[in-house]
């Protein structure tokens, strides 16, 4: 049986630093269902890992821009629901399901490009999270056996 990796081991760790990081999320321009899809989109990983003085946990925040336009999908769906009649927000155009596969596959109509300072907000809040969560792991003394793993997956 192969043996976790060191992402696998941060699970509680992560849920932990979830909760704590919440005031944060709320504070932004982010609901927490879009949140979550920022954190979808994030890969944790461990930078320099075999240098017990220079490693730190790091953001890989390469997928980002392809969640960006679900992130306004998920705006006006939440305005639609607590907007009423007259919150501005059509269901018409080319939306629903085929609208969102064509979005999916880059055929999409939208027209628009990534909104970057959207991407700048949910970059550095994911960085201060990552720095959040290897501040957690270094209190609860755990920082240098994952440190270990990674270096050893390296």
């Amino acid at each position: 049986m192969p043996e976790h990796s060191w992402r696998d081991r941060i699970v509680g760790a992560r849920m932990t630093v979830d909760d704590e990081f919440a005031d944060r999320v709320e504070q932004s321009s982010f609901s927490r269902q879009q949140w979550g899809l920022v954190m979808t989109a994030t890969q944790f990983e461990i930078e320099d890992p075999e240098d017990p003085e220079a490693a730190r946990i790091v953001a890989n925040t390469d997928q980002l821009e392809s969640v960006l336009p679900e992130l306004d999908k998920i705006e006006e769906q939440m305005r639609g629901v607590g907007g009423g009649s007259g919150s501005g927000v059509s269901a018409g155009g080319a939306g629903g399901l085929l609208g969102g596969i064509k979005d999916a596959l880059g055929i999409g109509g939208g027209g628009g490009g990534v909104d970057e300072s959207r991407k700048t907000e949910a970059t550095r809040l994911v960085e201060a999270y990552a720095e959040e969560l290897q501040r957690h792991l270094e209190e609860r003394g755990r920082w240098d056996e994952l440190r270990e793993m990674a270096a050893e997956e390296a």
